[in-house]
């Protein structure tokens, strides 16, 4: 869904791709039919959504909001992902790499949220950004982490 139309209809079909890819590298399995909501909106809906959920007052790239029990079944209402279009086009800029990928990459990382990964420890970064980054390379999708 997209509340902010700045937003190029294209990625949705890129940002249901990256979930199927997200899905199939994280080998969970769907139990059962399941629903996502991805929401593209603008950096002032991202950051009221920030201040509300996280306590944090600023806009930020992606937000993951799960409804299903971390790496239990995947059914039913999976949850929402949020994404704010300028965050996202401006570190695509900084980082010298093409907007597409870039949103790729927050959808995967997103979705991982959703089925239950973090990167609040260590051991749990160097998990999930090793599986982000055998997810987008089968997505054509250069590795983020790359120095």
């Amino acid at each position: 869904m997209r509340t902010d139309e700045a937003w190029p209809e294209e990625l949705e079909t890129v940002a249901h791709r990256a979930v199927r890819e997200a899905l199939a590298g994280s080998g969970a399995q769907l139990s059962g039919p399941a629903e996502l909501s991805i929401v593209l909106t603008d950096d002032a809906e991202q950051r009221e959504l920030n201040r509300e959920w996280r306590g944090k007052d600023a806009s930020t790239n992606v937000l993951s909001f799960p409804q299903i029990e971390p790496f239990g079944p995947v059914a039913g209402i999976l949850g929402d992902i949020t994404l704010a279009r300028e965050t996202v086009a401006r570190e695509a800029e900084d980082l010298g790499k093409p907007f597409v990928h870039h949103f790729t990459h927050l959808v995967v990382h997103g979705f991982l949220h959703i089925l239950g990964y973090d990167h609040l420890e260590e051991a749990e970064a160097l998990q999930m950004e090793g599986l982000e980054t055998q997810i987008l390379a089968r997505l054509g999708v250069e590795d983020p982490y790359a120095d």
